[in-house]
């Protein structure tokens, strides 16, 4: 049966997170909070027929899509491509800490941010590059209508624009354990939902500023 729904999903909330820190590919564990969170997600997840659910290997990811897989009849697939953006020396800063301790840097990245890569990480180009290879991979292997990626902001921003060039990015916003759902009519693909928090019934969900358009 061929993938005719996708749905993207963001980790839950980390200390990081609340602290407004960019976490590139660090290690950091979800908090009780972000717990919280998964677990109503993983509630949501079982009835909306999903087949499948690959994942970064990031942490934050690993132990929400265990989460969201416990109850579920097949194990959570892990793909480094599905990684955030790599940030190098910028990981563990915050908005203003990047522009203060790296303007010059930080400044070329904001005008140019498809092309100019965070020292010692990637640029946008760099996460198209792996992001949209694994994702063609999934809707063509996959067994099932219905499946699941679990990614992270920026990573899931290039795959929205590369498969709906149309979108305006900056009205596009990914909270914790959000769900964006996208149906396939014929060969494209459409928006059915973007960050749905329904599941989470008023518990506090965030999101961290945007890096290409600064603080």
């Amino acid at each position: 049966m061929p993938v005719n729904r996708v749905v993207l999903i963001r980790p839950g909330e980390t200390d990081w997170n609340r602290q407004g820190r960019w976490q590139g590919w660090v290690a950091t564990p979800l908090n009780e909070h972000g717990r919280r969170q998964a677990r109503k997600l993983a509630r949501f997840v079982r009835n909306i027929g999903m087949t499948a659910l690959y994942s970064s290997d990031l942490r934050r990811a690993v132990e929400t899509a265990e989460i969201i897989t416990e109850h579920l009849p097949f194990e959570p697939i892990y793909d480094p491509r599905l990684r955030e953006r790599k940030i190098g020396e910028w990981q563990g800063l915050t908005l203003d800490e990047m522009a203060a301790w790296y303007p010059e840097a930080y400044d070329r990245c904001i005008n140019d941010p498809e092309n100019f890569p965070v020292p010692g990480g990637e640029s946008r180009n760099d996460v198209r590059k792996r992001i949209v290879p694994c994702f063609e991979e999934i809707v063509a292997q996959a067994d099932g209508e219905a499946v699941g990626i679990l990614s992270h902001t920026t990573a899931m921003k290039v795959l929205l624009l590369y498969l709906l060039p149309e979108c305006d990015e900056r009205e596009i916003t990914f909270t914790n354990t959000s769900v964006t759902t996208l149906a396939r009519d014929g060969e494209r693909w459409r928006l059915v939902a973007v960050n749905d928090v329904m599941h989470l019934e008023g518990l506090e969900t965030k999101s961290v500023g945007e890096l290409e358009y600064g603080p």
